[in-house]
């Protein structure tokens, strides 16, 4: 007997095909069905650079045939692959003002197999200081095209460790970035390292719906169908991390408006239907993406994000992040009046989520690019754990919020409303 997933698979692609011009209702039932797909534990937790998340891909890619999406211009499926370095660390040695270092207080991030560097090497020094947030300072110089070596301060040391984080799977880059935690000063030093390199494949899935009056302005839903894979087995030994609200729900929700605007037929614009890979890895997924777009033609992004569970308010409510950086949300909700529907202002400004998500690439380029969301930052049971499976979200209430979505983006879709731009 075939497995459960698979029988859903083989009905999902004999019936999400869409008759022309009727429109499709979003309901409890469609999004059930799409999330019990992507949340299967077959899917291993849809790890970026995994065979789960191909799985999901090809999922996704088949939802959006069904759905008459056509290819986006220059790919000759409905994936956008690309490829990623992954170094893996052998080992490190370093000698500081004449003196061996104790190798956990030096980290590499290198894409180079063999580095060797001194004060000589003409590396830029530059300093996290006590007090500062080791993280937000750290991402500041690591992933660009520069060699820094960050001297960080011994109150850091409890943290510094996870810095190795960043020996990630990223796009190719001849930059070396050297984090040194140390009482004193580095007047001389001398580090080698080794990293194993192996090149990881990825991919976006991505359709697109064809604008008519506008066919170069776009408007982009977006979610990430990523996420972070097999970990730490729970006390009843479940390891797979499901990721059914993070982010399943954004990813059901982006199949969900495909077919919805399809059987419309109606948009003056051209809608581009996007789930990005490897947001848990860093956001590469939109990054990629985003270069491959003249931001100036994009009017408007839709990025969905964590929509399976109430928000603070509780049903039929969302919130927007970044809402005071455009007029966005504004036009959302006046177009909602009289549904019975609200979105807030993200609640949660001090977890910077405005830009923490997919739509941060495209907002940093003027772009009014948002993230709808329900997900209780503060209190978000199980956020990040194997207990995010299918059987804690509210799929009568996630409908309502996906049908939300496509009332409120009408003007926006239809050409008739253009929001402001991110002014940075």
């Amino acid at each position: 007997m075939l497995p459960l997933v698979v029988l859903v698979f083989l009905i999902c692609c004999k019936t999400a095909s869409v008759p022309k011009g009727e429109a499709v209702s979003i309901n409890a039932k469609e999004v059930a069905r799409i999330e019990t797909v992507l949340s299967d534990d077959n899917m291993q937790g849809r790890k970026a650079g995994t065979p789960g998340i191909d799985k999901a891909a090809d999922f996704i890619a088949q939802e959006f045939r069904g759905a008459g999406l056509e290819l986006f211009p220059g790919l000759s499926t409905y994936k956008q692959e690309f490829s990623m370095l992954h170094p893996k660390h052998v080992f490190t040695a370093a000698v500081i003002n004449g003196s061996p270092a104790d190798q956990k207080d030096v980290i590499v991030v290198t894409q180079r197999a063999g580095a060797s560097i001194t004060e000589a090497s003409g590396y830029e020094k530059v300093y996290i200081k006590a007090g500062q947030n080791l993280f937000a300072e750290a991402r500041k110089y690591v992933g660009g095209s520069k060699n820094y070596l960050i001297v960080v301060d011994t109150s850091h040391r409890k943290n510094f460790g996870r810095l190795t984080g960043y020996r990630r799977p990223s796009f190719p880059s001849p930059a070396t970035q050297v984090f040194m935690l140390t009482e004193n000063e580095p007047q001389s030093f001398s580090v080698t390292s080794r990293h194993n390199i192996s090149v990881v494949k990825m991919a976006n899935v991505i359709g697109v719906l064809p604008g008519k009056s506008k066919k170069d302005e776009f408007v982009v839903f977006s979610a990430h169908h990523d996420h972070i894979g097999i970990g730490k087995p729970t006390p009843e030994g479940d390891s797979i991390y499901n990721g059914a609200n993070d982010d399943a729900a954004g990813t059901t929700a982006v199949i969900m408006l495909a077919r919805h605007f399809r059987a419309m037929n109606d948009n003056e614009r051209t809608l581009v239907f996007v789930t990005f890979t490897a947001e848990e890895m860093g956001g590469f997924g939109s990054q990629y993406f985003s270069k491959q777009l003249d931001p100036a033609k994009v009017m408007a992004m839709f990025n969905i994000e964590m929509i399976g569970t109430e928000s603070k308010w509780g049903k039929n409510s969302a919130y927007i992040t970044g809402y005071d950086k455009t007029d966005m949300g504004a036009i959302l909700q006046k177009n909602l009046e009289g549904t019975g529907f609200t979105f807030h202002p993200d609640p949660y400004p001090k977890e910077e989520l405005f830009l923490r998500s997919d739509n941060a690439t495209l907002a940093r380029l003027g772009v009014p690019a948002h993230t709808i969301s329900t997900s209780k930052m503060d209190i978000e049971k199980y956020y990040h754990t194997a207990d995010d499976e299918i059987g804690t979200l509210d799929m009568e209430n996630m409908a309502a919020i996906i049908r939300a979505i496509a009332m409120s983006s009408k003007g926006i879709v239809s050409g008739k409303e253009t929001p402001t731009r991110v002014k940075n």
